[in-house]
């Protein structure tokens, strides 16, 4: 089969497309025969080395973290899915490798696609969703009629995470360019403020949760906007001492993390306010809670644009210019 890797980590985008063997399965695990798969700003860090110290990878290395397609072959011990289910996945931190054309995958990893989305679809789905969720649902326990604010929610991440928020009953506030107002006010944003006419910092304040989408420049003005008790989480700043003790990860990086996030805790800890950061998770089962939300209110992914699989790497160099308007996916 085919297989875009890398042999090292490098700044420069350059994937190679090699001919390996399909994989074999275990007995808890499936094979997935790809037929799209999300490009994303985590695959751009995972070639450039910059989350080395949270998740470290072997080379040569498939890259690609989501995936939509059909099972070919199921382990023994799988019971919920059989060859020819549609699926789609965040694949597991540890096993990546989407950009190929057959992935074995555990079966705790997946679930059956949306019944309203196609491949194209279902493949900008996953890791969004999932870290929408997972900021939503289990960092910042989030309470309806809160008010969460999302900068620069206009792209692919914002798709998600603005209709999911609004199924919990949050009232939803974001940020971007003005060709993305009627976007995501149609998907349910309460209220939309066009960065370059208006600072969110001067027209925000007594907000209870903040999804930080734009890194570590942004968290003081970010946090500055919260209530006391107030919660942010990252998906693009700086770990922290929680996010090692919540993770499992060895005392060494407990130590480590605690000094790199030290900064943005102790000005979040100012106002007693709480900072955290967030690595997104595989999971099958939120996958079905989200799989049951967008068919039941028939909600779309963005897509920005698609790209045939040998053109892998113009769709990294498309997502590395921060400008796409949704997912940008490529297809087998």
């Amino acid at each position: 089969m085919k297989a875009a890797q890398i042999q090292k980590y490098s700044k420069e985008i350059h994937l190679e497309i090699n001919n390996v063997k399909i994989p074999k399965i275990d007995n808890r695990e499936v094979l997935v025969k790809v037929e799209a798969a999300g490009v994303n700003p985590l695959d751009i860090l995972i070639l450039n080395g910059s989350i080395r110290m949270i998740a470290d990878y072997d080379f040569p290395l498939t890259l690609g973290n989501e995936l939509s397609g059909v099972i070919e072959a199921c382990g023994k011990d799988v019971v919920d899915f059989q060859v020819g289910n549609r699926v789609y996945t965040r694949l597991p931190v540890n096993k990546i490798g989407a950009f190929a054309e057959y992935v074995a995958v555990k079966d705790e990893a997946i679930f059956k696609m949306p019944k309203n989305l196609s491949f194209i679809e279902a493949a900008a789905v996953p890791l969004t969703a999932l870290t929408a969720y997972q900021a939503l649902k289990e960092v910042l326990n989030a309470q309806p009629n809160a008010k969460l604010f999302i900068p620069g929610g206009t792209g692919g991440f914002g798709a998600m995470a603005i209709p999911i928020a609004k199924a919990m009953g949050l009232y939803v506030i974001t940020s971007g360019s003005e060709r993305g107002r009627s976007r995501v006010l149609s998907i349910g944003a309460d209220e939309f403020i066009n960065y370059k006419e208006e600072n969110y910092a001067e027209v925000l304040s007594n907000i209870d949760y903040v999804i930080d989408t734009l890194g570590t420049n942004e968290i003081k003005r970010e946090l500055d906007i919260l209530k006391p008790q107030g919660k942010l989480v990252s998906l693009k700043a700086l770990p922290n001492y929680r996010f090692a003790v919540e993770n499992n990860l060895p005392m060494w990086k407990k130590m480590l993390f605690a000094l790199v996030g030290a900064r943005l805790d102790r000005l979040a800890a100012r106002d007693k306010k709480e900072y955290h950061f967030l690595f997104v998770q595989a999971n099958g089962r939120q996958l079905q809670e989200i799989t049951s939300l967008i068919e039941n209110d028939n909600i779309k992914p963005s897509i920005d644009s698609t790209y045939k699989f040998d053109d892998i790497n113009k769709a990294l160099q498309q997502v590395s210019t921060g400008h796409s308007q949704g997912k940008v996916i490529i297809t087998f």
